[in-house]
């Protein structure tokens, strides 16, 4: 049976200001009417039903996912306690799913990514199932061809080819390589050997378990305590006792980079990880100036900007070019795009100057 792992806990402050501390991007809206969350559930819901799904989020985020899922089993959605980045999430969530479900595979996917057609992705979600019947002991994941020598993604290097599944390329994995610089972007790009990492996973959810018990026996023993205890009357206190103790570490670094047995598959719909404010341009159409707008814009001599705001503001501009200038309540944000990678720096600074009340 196939079960789901949604993973909502990342905080998003490249998307500061319109992602909060109380609402981070994965439960705002950047593209249609929907939250990313939302559109994350539901394009595997016709394929994994609700009583089969986990998300895993932060504690103070639990209520949100409950108030933007409310069809979802409330003891299926997870607060973590503290951070712990991804291999925890994971670990513990193929633990609980191997515990329900022994023979169970499962789905892991972020929160905050936008993957269309929808039916392309489950249909790749079908194939990769398959291939987990027939390689108990490999994980899969599913890799994007490049479209541009991307520095903020990680990359996979494909091997051997295997036999593909439904007109789908499928590969072993050679390596996988973390986020390059420019040079070495371009290099793995017109090799034609890489696949950008769409960091979206399938296995037995028993094969995680032993990836975890081989590679962070720590972390698996941790885990193994904390769901010994759950549905029990000690369950709150094994979590918020043994959790915060698990290693802090990426679910790359923990196993995908250390698990012999790899597949990747070639994903054929259009994805983007959201990861900063230039992904508006690849999701919003252009002006005929060049600007990417998704506010009350009055603009003159404006061009290649990114300008969002609160629908009942007016965003007005003279003689600038490429910046992101982002207005979101009490809040303004003006920065050139070559930069935009370096929100996170302006979040720190605020901090430093106790300006928190904004973050």
């Amino acid at each position: 049976m196939l079960h789901a792992l949604i993973m909502a806990g990342g905080g998003g402050t490249r998307f500061w200001p319109r992602s909060r501390r109380t609402k981070p991007k994965q439960f705002i809206t950047l593209t249609g009417e929907r939250t990313l969350l939302q559109m994350t559930a539901e394009r595997v819901e016709s394929q994994v039903a609700p009583s089969n799904t986990w998300i895993m989020t932060a504690a103070d985020h639990r209520d949100e996912v409950i108030r933007q899922l409310p069809h979802f089993p409330e003891n299926q959605i997870i607060g973590e306690p503290c951070p712990r980045d991804t291999a925890p999430c994971v670990a513990l969530g193929s633990a609980l799913i191997a515990a329900r479900d022994p023979e169970g595979i499962m789905l892991v996917m972020p929160a905050d990514h936008v993957i269309e057609p929808a039916q392309e992705f489950r249909r790749i979600v079908h194939a990769a199932e398959q291939l987990v019947v027939e390689h108990p002991a490999s994980l899969v994941t599913f890799g994007i061809t490049p479209t541009w020598p991307s520095t903020g993604y990680g990359y996979i290097h494909k091997g051997q080819s295997l036999p593909g599944r439904q007109g789908l390329s499928v590969f072993k994995v050679n390596q996988f390589r973390e986020k390059p610089d420019e040079a070495t972007a371009k290099e793995y790009v017109a090799s034609g050997e890489y696949f950008w990492n769409a960091g979206i996973f399938i296995g037995r959810a028993r094969t995680f378990v032993e990836e975890f018990h081989r590679n962070e026996a720590e972390m698996h023993d941790g885990v193994q305590r904390i769901v010994a205890a759950w549905d029990t009357p000690r369950q709150a206190l094994a979590f918020t006792e043994d959790f915060p103790l698990l290693h802090k570490i990426s679910f790359d670094f923990a196993v995908m980079e250390k698990c012999p047995n790899v597949i990747v598959m070639a994903a054929q719909y259009q994805w983007d990880d959201i990861g900063s404010w230039l992904a508006m341009e690849r999701l919003h159409p252009h002006d005929k100036d060049g600007n990417t707008v998704l506010a009350q814009h009055v603009g003159l001599k404006t061009n290649d900007c990114i300008v969002v705001g609160d629908p009942d503001k007016i965003i007005a501009t003279l003689g600038v070019n490429n910046l992101v200038i982002v207005q979101d309540g009490n809040c303004f944000l003006v920065i050139d795009k070559n930069r935009e990678g370096e929100v996170k720096s302006l979040v720190e600074e605020l901090k430093k100057r106790g300006l928190e009340m904004h973050l």
